[in-house]
Parts: C-alpha cells; sequence; structure tokens
C-alpha cells in the first residue's frame, strides 16, 4: 500500500494519474496547502521541502521500513521504477524520457506556474511579469508542440513525461494560452483525456477543490509568502 500526500494541484495530479495508470493500491491523505497543513511536524519528516505530493511506500523493493519519497519527479520515476512500467529499460529511450520529465520539472512547472501567478494572484498586476512569463510559457508551449510533431507521446511510447506534463498543460486558459495556436500539443491533450486512468487521477479529490473555490488571503499569505522562517 502506498500513502498520497495530495491535494488537487498539478504536481498532485501528476502522481495521481501515475498511480492509477500503474494499478497500484493506494490512500490518498489530504494535505489542505491553503490551511497550512504542509507545515506540520508530521508531513515535514516526510516531505522537508513543506510541499505536497509526496509519498510513502509500506512495500519498498527491499523488503524494508515504509520508504518515503518526496519532490513529484522522483516519485514518478521511483513508482516507474517499481513497477517496471512508464519508463523505457532501454539506455535511450530512458535518457530522452527522463530529459522530458527533468524538462517539465525544471522549465514547464516552474514557468507555467509563474504566468498562472502574476496573471490570476498577483495584487498588483505587474505588466512585466505577465508578459515575461506568459511569453516564457509561450514559448516552452511551443516546444512541446516541435516535440508531439508526428509522435502520439513525448518519449515515443506513453510514460511518466506525458504524466508529468499533462496536468501543468489543464488550467492553459489561465496562463494566457489557447490550445489551437499549438496543434500538436492539443491532439496530444485529448489523447490524455481520453485515457480512463487519467480522468480518475485528475477527478481524485474533486470534493476537495470544489470545497475551497476561490482563495481568500489567509491562503494566499501561507502560499505566497514563505520565508525560511516560514
Amino acid at each position: 500500500m502506498i500513502e498520497l500526500y495530495y491535494w488537487p494541484t498539478p504536481n498532485g495530479w501528476k502522481v495521481s494519474i501515475a498511480l492509477e495508470e500503474m494499478g497500484l493500491p493506494y490512500a490518498m491523505k489530504p494535505v489542505n496547502i491553503g490551511r497550512g497543513e504542509q507545515f506540520e511536524p508530521d508531513f515535514l519528516r516526510i516531505s522537508p521541502n513543506n510541499r505536497m505530493p509526496a509519498i510513502v511506500d509500506h512495500e519498498p523493493a527491499d523488503g524494508g521500513e515504509p520508504l518515503p519519497v518526496f519532490e513529484s519527479g522522483a516519485i514518478l520515476i521511483y513508482l516507474a521504477e517499481k513497477t517496471a512500467r512508464f519508463l523505457p529499460p532501454d539506455l535511450r529511450g530512458r535518457k530522452t524520457c527522463l530529459e522530458w520529465v527533468m524538462w517539465q520539472m525544471g522549465g514547464l512547472g516552474p514557468m507555467l506556474g509563474q504566468a498562472h501567478h502574476f496573471r490570476q494572484y498577483a495584487p498588483e498586476k505587474i505588466q512585466y511579469g505577465i508578459d515575461r512569463y506568459t511569453n516564457e510559457a509561450n514559448r516552452l508551449y511551443g516546444v512541446l508542440d516541435r516535440r508531439l510533431a508526428g509522435r502520439e507521446w513525448i518519449a515515443d511510447d506513453y510514460s511518466i513525461a506525458d504524466m508529468a506534463c499533462w496536468p501543468w498543460i489543464v488550467p492553459y486558459e489561465r496562463q494566457g494560452q489557447r490550445l489551437e495556436d499549438f496543434p500538436n500539443v492539443q491532439a496530444w491533450f485529448e489523447r490524455m483525456k481520453a485515457r480512463p486512468a487519467v480522468v480518475r487521477g485528475f477527478t481524485l479529490g474533486e470534493e476537495l477543490r470544489n470545497a475551497n473555490q476561490g482563495m481568500d488571503e489567509e491562503a494566499k499569505k501561507i502560499l505566497f509568502g514563505q520565508t525560511a522562517r516560514r
């Protein structure tokens, strides 16, 4: 059994989709990031970066004590290796898949997140920030569109690279993007949406999201005002 520490956000969806695709039994443990539950000592022992998602594998391959894993990209790789699925076993295929997972972790997620922040949540409309990150998001959509030209999936076969990237494309309108400008991304996006496991992973905890529509000032302070002292 795997414990999934989760809130319905793009990074959370990556791991819930992977667990569904891999058919692994898991129990979802909500972490309400708008109420500061990511700072609770029990959670910090699992995820020292005070971010979800995180997992605890109660049946690790080495047969030892329950094993915590934090950071969504590391979790995807861990689960793919655990199940021997969705990560190519050959040198070149594995290299390519991991390149695109790292591209998502280092570029697509952070930059699209910044576009979302400056367009939706910043208390002041700072045009430079809006333009900077909207344009960078557009550039990254273009990178993905070129990669998907003539391909169904990012790393040729369906893989954790697709699971990593798709959730960040879901809120494309809030990032100031139009899918019709990127036809290869649009076709891939629809292929992903048609996968039953993607639907199950994406809708996990939907009631949590619905119960927290909008973001009050306290949640913004918690999410956007963190320092080393919290």
